[in-house]
């Protein structure tokens, strides 16, 4: 009975040592398929081919011809032209046409009459493609008189100009994704940028001056840099150079909240009309759709051009954090109107302007090179554009923590081998003990037989 016994407890662990080399040889070849592919060899993101195709024929049409592309609801290039010679171009290469009645040209007309009217603090514009207008917007801290006049500019531009008066008002959102605090305020972490040798945090202009001392904690026992550069008004950008001169680990992911992330491989412009996801520490991951370009926002602190239009909600907490769409960085909060019950409108800054103004390059996924600004690759010719409410965040990527968190982090990780390495390791151990065991069992039993014999 005890050997019985014994072979059957033999028999059930070899059956669990070869199960577990199934399991983890399994978890190996899943974590490996989950791998990300070379940089070289992944395609342009959705958008990014849309709006890459709209972009180029606008650029060869010309702005006498055209008047804006965006995203249309199928995820195709849709562009405004203002001849049917143009159109036959835009159809030929697989976009869509709009006929429109006004051009690039008079859009930019417009705009350079609005900004050399009087500054009115609480205005906006934007040139909106769809409607083929430039809107003036007005929030409720403009006064019956400044509307009136700001009425009058536009009148005398032309019918394309249309006047539109917003609730709330166009304030700059101080705070964000990850919060840094300081005397100046509390703002929040966009993107990790170097410029080949130190690390920085790139964030919104407005949220202190050079010589700004930021802070992960209210006690300002754990410092984070210093402000370095800043451009606040006209643009809305900074650099924080972190006090080690290191952006450590996790430098190219951003939070988006509950000890999760995205991870960063590229930057680039936005498309109207194509989903973007902001994050921010008031108010968490938000999504929405770009509606203008080239916004022109006056904040009582200043005028800020060259922005980006957004649906997207945000509030008081969540300026400077990043704005995002399938892993590219798009832009840093800036401001606008409204909050995330109600609804409203938020203005970034472009990131590639910002990175062009500062010097400096984008951190991104190791796989496309640390340091490096990771341009989208050439589009994949069989790949065709979705609708944008399709597109994503981008991967998911835990937020680095301590050394022990992170290591456990990388174990749970089903996308991470050592998991599946660990069950097959154990797994030969089983096996080896196994075998080992029966053979001394074997030799002792083959010892006391022929010790009866002989004696």
């Amino acid at each position: 009975m005890r050997h019985a016994r014994r072979r059957l407890v033999r028999r059930v662990t070899r059956l669990a040592a070869v199960g577990g080399l199934l399991l983890g040889g399994t978890m190996v070849t899943r974590a490996v398929a989950s791998e990300p592919p070379d940089p070289s060899a992944v395609p342009r993101t959705y958008a990014a081919t849309a709006a890459g195709t709209g972009s180029d024929l606008v650029a060869r049409l010309g702005t006498s011809r055209t008047a804006g592309t965006w995203i249309g609801a199928d995820g195709k290039a849709v562009v405004a032209v203002t001849d049917e010679q143009a159109a036959a171009e835009v159809r030929k290469a697989g976009a869509e046409a709009k006929m429109v009645d006004h051009s690039m040209d008079e859009f930019k007309s417009a705009t350079s009459t609005l900004r050399s009217a009087p500054r009115v603090p609480g205005t906006a514009w934007v040139m909106d493609y769809r409607s083929n207008q430039v809107v003036v917007q007005g929030d409720s801290t403009v006064s019956s008189a400044d509307w009136s006049r700001m009425t009058d500019v536009a009148g005398g531009i032309g019918g394309f100009v249309r006047m539109e008066r917003t609730e709330g008002t166009f304030t700059t959102r101080l705070n964000g994704a990850l919060p840094l605090l300081s005397t100046a305020g509390r703002c929040s972490a966009g993107f990790n940028v170097t410029d080949g040798q130190r690390d920085f945090i790139l964030t919104a202009g407005h949220c202190g001056p050079n010589g700004s001392i930021w802070f992960a904690d209210n006690q300002g026992s754990r410092q984070i840099g210093q402000t370095v550069q800043q451009s606040f008004p006209g643009g809305d950008f900074s650099l924080v150079q972190y006090a080690s001169g290191d952006a450590g680990a996790g430098a190219d992911v951003v939070s988006i909240g509950q000890g999760k992330g995205v991870r960063i491989t590229g930057a680039a412009d936005p498309a109207v009309g194509q989903r973007v996801f902001r994050s921010g520490s008031t108010s968490g991951l938000r999504n929405g759709e770009v509606t203008a370009v080239n916004a022109t926002v006056n904040y009582p602190e200043g005028t800020v051009t060259g922005l980006i239009e957004t649906n997207v909600c945000a509030e008081p907490g969540d300026s400077g954090g990043p704005m995002f769409s399938e892993g590219i960085a798009l832009g840093v909060t800036s401001g606008g109107s409204g909050d995330c019950k109600a609804g409203g409108t938020t203005f970034f800054q472009p990131v590639t302007k910002a990175l062009t103004a500062l010097n400096v390059k984008l951190l991104v996924a190791a796989g496309n090179g640390a340091g490096q600004q990771g341009a989208a690759p050439s589009t994949s010719p069989t790949q065709s554009a979705i609708a944008p409410g399709d597109a994503s965040p981008g991967s998911s990527a835990p937020i680095a923590g301590t050394s022990a968190e992170t290591l456990l982090a990388r174990l749970a990780d089903p996308k991470n081998v050592g998991p599946g390495l660990l069950v097959v390791a154990g797994s030969l151990v089983a096996l080896v003990a196994t075998r080992f065991i029966r053979a001394e069992q074997d030799r002792k039993a083959y010892r006391r037989y022929y010790s009866a014999t002989w004696g």
